[in-house]
């Protein structure tokens, strides 16, 4: 069996509001290009400084919960030595501390080997930059 290493930047409009946007269908839409129904490890990293990646329940409030946990825990004022941007935005970039901007999830015939619930997400509470990167690579 071969081994390789694929990669693609997806280019990512998560909006003007705090989000989780889920990227299960695109890291799908991936391994069915490049892995080719090979065991392996999906990376995904987001190269911003104010973004995490996580796994996460959608669609049944999860997500909504989420928001409003990171709220509890980062609230959007003027506590934070970061202060350019929208006021709060210093949270943004304690952010990836909590939620990182990576995850390496397992391969297994080519396919995401997600639990029951568990969709790929982008938690994206910067509301000053809507255009977002997310790097796949495949190692399988």
């Amino acid at each position: 069996m071969s081994h390789g290493f694929e990669t693609r930047t997806l280019h990512v409009t998560t909006g003007r509001a705090e989000s989780v946007f889920d990227l299960t269908a695109e890291c799908e839409a991936f391994l069915a290009e490049v892995a080719s129904g090979r065991d392996g490890l999906l990376n995904l990293f987001a190269p911003h400084a104010t973004m995490g990646v996580a796994l996460i329940e959608t669609g049944a409030g999860s997500d909504d919960d989420l928001l409003a946990a990171l709220h509890t825990l980062l609230p959007a004022d003027d506590r934070w030595q970061h202060r350019h941007g929208s006021p709060g935005h210093g949270r943004d970039h304690v952010l990836p501390a909590i939620v990182p901007p990576h995850a390496t999830l397992p391969v297994i015939g080519g396919e995401l080997a997600l639990g029951t619930w568990q969709s790929v997400c982008l938690v994206d509470t910067n509301k000053d930059n809507p255009q977002r990167q997310v790097r796949l690579s495949f190692l399988g």
